[in-house]
């Protein structure tokens, strides 16, 4: 089966200095892949590889089979793209520049997708306006609907959610595993580690240009061994009882709230025992699995950003 996406020995510098080193993976037909990391760990640089507006230093690119240097013609159709920058065209309202969108790969126009696509973004109220006078969460919505105009094989999404309300990235999530169920490939980049862990089947993390973790997303979670144990605590404290530093504590809710790590096989009985044998107060427990944020901090030693752009 030929892959929907096929990056080999990918390189990029910029001045001298790595932006890109030696990438390699593999996205298959009809996956959500997530693609992780840190400001500047080189996501948008290898997304802007992929989509032809980054030049290549070395390695290859193959979008469902076709070389994306020498069939750019091709790879350009195939592939929609979001960038993380908001670029939009400002001359144009909203209708007129989706409108002739699709015309630039050659596609011909489709009134009843286009209805669509301003439908599920919520474009409807705003299509007469200039773009230079639209809020930026709406600037982010036209950005993935003249990605999605051409309907294209591979749908990139760069940080597709910053800046926009709760509601339109419930609405986007639900119309991208529409399309997906309908066939078409989706690539992401998130800084909200929630959306990868619901969305994406496999997930890739960067770090300082490198590949350090591909992996089915399930599988990814496992890498954190044991379960985190959350505890209220009726009176707050100003530090943690030296007794209990070998659960790796942490005090959040300015020490109304204890957060230790469990072992495999450690019972939360027994510890919850310790805690209260050192005359702590206890007011309520509840047992968390390791999410993609602990994998991730775990990897990159970086917690994410939380949506903020920035980096390459």
């Amino acid at each position: 089966m030929i892959s929907a996406l096929h990056i080999e020995h990918l390189h990029k510098s910029f001045a001298g200095t790595p932006a890109v080193r030696d990438l390699s993976l593999t996205v298959s037909p009809g996956e959500i892949f997530g693609l992780l990391g840190p400001n500047g760990a080189g996501k948008s640089t290898t997304i802007n590889m992929i989509s032809g507006v980054c030049r290549i230093d070395s390695g290859t690119v193959r979008v469902f089979g076709h070389d994306n240097c020498t069939e750019r013609c091709i790879t350009r159709r195939l592939v929609g793209v979001m960038h993380q920058e908001i670029v939009t065209d400002n001359f144009f309202t909203i209708d007129r520049a989706l409108r002739i969108h699709a015309g630039y790969y050659g596609v011909p126009r489709d009134n009843s997708w286009r209805e669509l696509l301003i439908d599920q973004l919520g474009l409807g109220p705003h299509l007469h306006k200039s773009m230079n006078s639209l809020s930026g969460g709406l600037k982010r919505r036209f950005m993935v609907a003249k990605a999605m105009i051409h309907k294209p094989r591979l749908l990139i999404l760069d940080e597709p959610t910053a800046g926009v309300d709760v509601e339109l990235r419930r609405n986007l999530w639900d119309f991208v595993r529409e399309i997906n169920r309908d066939g078409v490939t989706v690539l992401l980049t998130t800084h909200y580690l929630e959306e990868a862990e619901q969305m994406c089947g496999r997930i890739a993390i960067m770090n300082h240009g490198e590949l350090i973790a591909l992996e089915e997303t399930s599988r990814l979670l496992a890498r954190i061994e044991g379960r985190h144990l959350q505890v209220t605590l009726e009176h707050p404290l100003q530090e943690v009882p030296a007794e209990l530093h070998d659960l790796q504590p942490a005090l959040r809710e300015s020490g109304q709230m204890l957060h230790l790590v469990l072992e495999a096989g450690q019972g939360a009985g027994a510890v919850l025992r310790r805690i209260t044998d050192l005359g702590i107060e206890v007011g309520d427990v509840e047992t968390l699995r390791p999410g993609l944020e602990e994998v991730f901090l775990h990897l990159t030693g970086k917690r994410p950003d939380n949506g903020q752009a920035g980096g390459k």
